[in-house]
């Protein structure tokens, strides 16, 4: 106890009771104070109240992520109010005042609403006029309404497909994206610099003084028309869609309203999981609200095969991913989950095929995916004449090069996508939508069916045509005060010792994103990469795998990424070399994990 320096821990704890003005909050820390008292020897107290307040919770360059609770390191009014006020006064720096307007939403996770109030009035309490939905919208919705409304940035209070003992805080700016440099880092230096009272403004002299307005319709209405302008294919949509039995979950969250709207209005019958249609932030039917997992579909599925549905959508809780299902192309009572790599490869080819088809394809049209995304996808867009860019992982990346070919004319965006069930059609919203993604989903499906053909043989053809490639990502957390140095040990040891092979796969190059270099196989050192910093490392094999690992910016945990493939034209044969590849790269991953766990 003495090592850790309780006494400081204990005067911070006493410092944010004083600063908490929620009480529910406010009295978890109450309670470990008073229990410490009482007896300074209770260890399990001691331990809770240390990673409650052994640092202050991190404001990343996306925004703040972290577990419900009161403390510094945890998610609540006060670290919320404190974030806003040092997003405030850097907009009260660098943002002329008669622009001056910031929109904020929330999705359905614990106290998702509070929190989103709570940073309105700090904004108000600042003079910055805001504008919150008056209930729960997905994420891609606040950035088209940033956009709609010329607003100079936004708020969405969502933890995205965390469970549900994490909530979080993500800031945008005035063109829908996720602040970039030199915004974030601006910001983060506010936040940092936040110290003693926050200013406060009440609710009514907010709305009295024109600081604080609420909307829904004004931008719900234009949001479901954009979507809807999406479709390529709309009179093929009208034709079949009522044909098309699909089942749905927004998996408790906030997309049920939007994607239910959407689809009815393409004329779909959508049938949702009712034990996941309505908003709940205690998720209590899957702990893990992520439909990129098995475990989350399981409802869905189950549905499915009741009704013989021709496509299953799940939507994560504020919207933004989405997952689907298919019928077994071997057994139609089985259905198979589809991943975000080959769900953006088939996405990738119908929209690019049907703008060729329809002469609508721009002759400086762009692909954009990050580089952790499969390369199947760039294959796809080369093979269509688009130019292809890759960047580092993160939708703001994407929305970063929408805003500069914005302004120099250089591209035109037709679509972009990340392998976490990411996907972007259109340039209406900066940030990735499961809403429009479902929309143009159920439009491939529709099309493919009029091809007599299912999305399984669909991709099965795409691999044909490209390539056979098989992905697999291994996440492991690491949580509490000793996650991040366990974290940071295992990138460490990993840029010490560039391994010559992966089980079979012999390696040339290693990219460090850190350090902006390619080693080659011979020692040779590059200063090639032109991407910002960021802690990622990748290896390169000569028959085209690439293996990746990276500490996530927003969870405590480290990703591993692999992506195998095969010019086998028989795709049995490509499975299994795949298969086979991917094996021995899971085991490196896992020696990995266990050697740091170990040191």
């Amino acid at each position: 106890m003495k090592d850790r320096n309780m006494a400081q821990i204990c005067a911070l704890a006493e410092k944010y009771v004083q600063e908490e003005q929620f009480s529910v909050f406010r009295s978890q820390v109450q309670d470990l104070l008073q229990q410490l008292r009482q007896n300074p020897d209770n260890k399990q107290v001691a331990d809770e109240l240390y990673e409650r307040f052994y640092r202050s919770l991190a404001f990343g360059t996306g925004g703040l992520r972290g577990e419900i609770g009161g403390g510094l390191n945890r998610l609540n009014c006060y670290t919320i109010r404190k974030a806003t006020h040092g997003m405030a006064q850097y907009i009260c720096e660098n943002v002329p005042k008669d622009r001056w307007h910031v929109c904020l939403a929330y999705d359905s996770r614990n106290y998702s609403d509070i929190f989103a109030k709570e940073a309105a009035l700090i904004l108000a309490a600042n003079g910055i006029r805001s504008t919150l939905f008056t209930g729960l919208r997905p994420t891609p919705e606040l950035s088209f309404a940033v956009r709609r409304l010329g607003c100079c940035g936004g708020i969405v209070v969502t933890a995205s497909h965390n469970p549900a003992k994490y909530n979080g805080y993500k800031v945008y700016w005035d063109d829908g994206s996720q602040v970039v440099a030199p915004h974030d880092k601006g910001i983060i230096e506010k936040v940092h610099a936040v110290d003693g009272p926050l200013p406060v403004i009440s609710e009514e002299e907010a709305v009295q003084k024109g600081l604080l307005h609420r909307i829904d319709k004004e931008i719900d209405e234009p949001y479901i028309e954009m979507v809807a302008g999406l479709s390529l294919r709309p009179e093929q949509v009208r034709q079949h869609a009522a044909g098309l039995e699909l089942v749905y979950t927004p998996l408790h969250g906030a997309g049920r309203h939007s994607v239910e709207t959407v689809l009815k209005k393409m004329g779909v019958n959508v049938f949702t999981v009712p034990e996941q249609a309505e908003p709940d932030g205690n998720f209590p039917t899957t702990p893990f609200p992520n439909p990129e997992i098995a475990p989350a579909m399981a409802l869905a599925l189950k549905y499915a095969k009741q009704r013989k549905a021709d496509l299953v959508l799940g939507t994560d809780p504020d919207s933004d991913r989405l997952g689907i299902a298919v019928p077994d192309a071997g057994n139609h009572n089985e259905y198979v989950l589809i991943s975000g790599n080959q769900l953006g490869a088939m996405l990738c080819d119908y929209l690019f095929l049907t703008h060729k088809e329809l002469g609508t394809l721009p002759a400086n049209a762009a692909f954009i995916n990050t580089i952790v995304t499969s390369n199947l996808q760039n294959r796809i867009a080369q093979a269509y004449g688009v130019k292809d860019f890759k960047v580092l992982t993160g939708f703001k990346f994407i929305g970063a090069l929408m805003r500069e070919w914005e302004e120099d004319g250089n591209y035109q965006y037709v679509f972009g996508c990340e392998e976490s069930y990411g996907f972007l059609v259109g340039t209406d919203v900066r940030d990735k939508d499961a809403v429009s993604a479902s929309a143009i989903t159920v439009e491939m499906t529709l099309w493919n069916l009029q091809q007599g053909r299912s999305l399984l043989e669909y991709l099965n053809d795409i691999y044909r045509r490209y390539g056979y490639y098989r992905e697999t990502l291994i996440d492991h957390y690491f949580e509490g005060s000793q996650g991040t140095a366990i974290m940071n040990k295992m990138m460490d040891n990993l840029r010490a010792d560039n391994p010559k092979s992966i089980g079979a796969i012999e390696i040339k190059a290693v990219k460090d994103y850190l350090a902006r270099t390619t080693t080659l196989a011979n020692g040779q050192v590059n200063q090639d990469i032109h991407l910002p910093e960021s802690n990622v490392l990748q290896y390169y094999g000569t028959d085209g795998s690439i293996i990746t690992a990276r500490p996530s910016g927003t969870e405590p945990k480290i990703k591993f990424y692999a992506s195998c493939a095969s010019e086998c034209k028989d795709l049995a044969r490509a499975e299994e070399e795949t298969l086979a590849k991917i094996s021995t790269v899971e085991k490196f991953m896992h020696q990995q994990i266990e050697t740091a766990r170990q040191s």
